[in-house]
């Protein structure tokens, strides 16, 4: 699990480089973290690899979204940063599982219903497959 030590090293190390847009993306994750953190304690629980993933997709879908806007913006140096920040976070995600893995796994499933699927996915594998991928194929095994 990436912890908030991690992301504190890494940003330390993009300070000495002298990267400003990769040690920005890094504060962001950082910031992230440490709300859920504090979100989760005050709760009684602790941070797990459901939430820090959480973290990292929030953050991954917020710069695609501000990469689109300098695109239609035409304002080139902008969208080539936001590409450097989206491969930093990528570089944290977890390998989706393949279409390959995801059909294995509801063909082990006795109940096969999409309802069924989704929550299994959800629930054992949040994050770690991409859930519209695993709603299309679960499609297929409906009537079968």
């Amino acid at each position: 699990m990436l912890t908030l030590k991690d992301l504190k090293l890494a940003k330390m190390a993009a300070l000495k480089e002298h990267d400003e847009n990769k040690g920005n993306v890094l504060g962001v994750l950082i910031s992230a973290y440490q709300l859920a953190e504090i979100e989760k304690r005050a709760k009684g629980g602790e941070m797990e690899d459901a939430d820090v993933l959480r973290i990292l997709n929030h953050t991954l879908k917020e710069l695609t979204d501000e990469k689109t806007m300098y695109e239609e913006g035409k304002k080139e140096e902008e969208v080539n940063n936001c590409q450097k920040q989206i491969d930093l976070v990528k570089s944290y995600l977890p390998t989706l599982m393949s279409e390959e893995e995801i059909r294995k796994v509801i063909e082990g499933l006795s109940d096969k219903s999409i309802k069924n699927v989704m929550v299994t996915f959800k629930k054992d594998y949040n994050g770690k497959a991409d859930m519209a991928l695993v709603n299309k194929i679960a499609r297929e095994y409906q009537g079968k």
